[in-house]
């Protein structure tokens, strides 16, 4: 959305949804800038400390209602948010693309029609769930864990929020969001769905604001779950505070993961690694936390990958296929990066025509290959949130898996093979919460979370309604 300077910005009055009702915000007000121009698209109030600590109030007092409900009352609520987020598709959509800057069938596709996906399968998870089981003399029932406080990134700012609520609130978990800061318009969209959907008051609250707001769910005693998705040192910090006062955690963090060539796979294949690596790679601008940043090759193929590689990167534009990165200091972060990587005798890779076409207003970053990259070097190991994916020769299976595994990160990861039981039996050394064999496909369905200081739980499916829940054990 290009705005003249000039032009007032829209004012959204609603820093908070509590029980049901919208209040102003009684915190600061923020600028939400779109990273396409630059320019203010909206002026949100926030809320204040005391009006998130009404949010779990408003969350605890709705808390039993809600959990005496049963698995069908709540399934249903959740397909119909389900519902009305493909209602509100158009909305929802416009304003993704105005804070994050995606382009239009991305943020269709991904952005509002994942997350409506997510719900529906969470309701058909919950069939599966053995809600109440007889082991030995005992019956051992699952509890919904209580109040929930979800505080998310603004990479996804939808998929994001509605991973955390529909598991929760399929667990019989009540909740309050804070969202990122830079995602606030999306997270009202969020919470006009759900007041259009009609779930219970009180149900799922909302709070806008920074860490200040994020401070005070962390804080607060009657929060008996944080559902955090964000960076490793602020994810690591946050649940410590809830974890000294006993309360339960789910972290979400960072990735570094490898997309894993063998030395089996046929010219196709190997095609097709390429690719989909690329695709993956630079998925919403490079920032996705399970991004495939790092292509493993057999040092034999390393010429072949380079030159496929240099066919494949034509087709990732900014401007036209990719949006930008969300901020400028997240695109000066990036570049940082990649020049400290050619500085350590790395090869640059960067389509000139790209480059060329690249619009000199907006957070745009040319996508990057490096090639001669070492496993140890700061690109190869730390998160980069960015269009960079580094290239990695190895010699042999052994070395492969030794690389894949030597980061402190294990969230996602590939293998390429044309042997699929060979790269399943790969797939399983690979410490990693979640591998792809050959690009298989995402599954709702399945567990999502990492090893190692990728995070703590799962999201999704029938454990990530689980990882809301205490079970309980009650002897005869």
């Amino acid at each position: 959305m290009t705005r003249h300077e000039n032009t007032p910005v829209p004012v959204e009055p609603h820093g908070a949804y509590v029980s049901g009702a919208w209040q102003p915000g009684a915190g600061e007000t923020r600028t939400v800038v779109d990273p396409r121009t630059e320019l203010p698209v909206a002026e949100v109030s926030e809320a204040s400390p005391e009006q998130a600590a009404a949010a779990v109030a408003a969350a605890a007092e709705a808390g039993p209602a809600w959990a005496a409900t049963s698995v069908e009352e709540r399934a249903q609520a959740l397909r119909a948010l389900a519902a009305q987020l493909r209602q509100d598709a158009d909305e929802l959509r416009h304003l993704v693309v105005q804070e994050l800057g995606a382009p239009d069938a991305l943020a269709e596709k991904l952005h509002v029609g994942l997350p409506a996906t997510v719900l529906d399968a969470t309701a058909e998870a919950a069939g599966e769930i053995a809600w109440q089981r007889r082991i030995g003399n005992s019956s051992v029932e699952l509890e919904p864990v209580g109040v929930v406080a979800a505080i998310t990134p603004w990479n996804y700012p939808l998929h994001q929020p509605v991973a955390k609520l529909a598991g929760a609130l399929m667990a019989g978990c009540t909740m309050v969001l804070k969202p990122a800061e830079q995602s606030a318009l999306t997270a009202l969209g969020l919470a006009r769905a759900v007041d259009r959907a009609g779930l219970p008051a009180g149900a799922f609250n909302l709070v806008l604001g920074g860490p200040e707001i994020g401070a005070a769910l962390v804080g607060d005693p009657r929060v008996d779950m944080l559902s955090f998705t964000g960076s490793t040192e602020v994810g690591r910090r946050v649940g410590a505070q809830v974890v000294e006062r006993c309360g339960r955690v789910a972290l979400e963090l960072g990735g570094k993961s490898p997309s894993i060539v063998l030395d089996d796979v046929s010219d196709s294949r190997l095609e097709a690694a390429v690719k989909v690596t690329l695709a993956n790679c630079f998925l919403n601008s490079g920032q996705t936390c399970t991004a495939w940043t790092r292509l493993l090759v057999p040092r034999s193929m390393a010429g072949r990958v380079e030159e496929l590689l240099a066919t494949y990167l034509a087709r990732h534009v900014p401007g036209v296929t990719m949006g930008p990165l969300i901020s400028k200091e997240q695109a000066e972060r990036a570049e940082r990066y990649v020049a400290g990587a050619l500085n350590q005798g790395a090869r640059m890779l960067r389509d000139r025509e790209a480059e060329a076409r690249r619009p000199r207003t907006g957070h745009y970053v040319t996508p990057v290959v490096l090639f001669d990259v070492d496993p140890s070097s700061q690109v190869a190991q730390e998160e980069v949130f960015g269009p960079v994916l580094s290239v990695i020769a190895y010699g042999d299976e052994r070395e492969a898996v030794e690389i894949a595994n030597g980061t402190r990160y294990g969230l996602a990861a590939c293998v390429w093979s044309d042997d699929e039981e060979r790269a399943t039996a790969v797939a399983r050394r690979i410490r990693s919460g979640q591998v792809d064999v050959n690009g298989g496909r995402f599954n709702p369905l399945a567990p999502f979370g990492g090893f190692k200081s990728s995070g703590i739980g799962r999201e999704l499916g029938v454990f990530g309604v689980e990882h809301f829940c205490e079970p309980k054990s009650i002897q005869y």
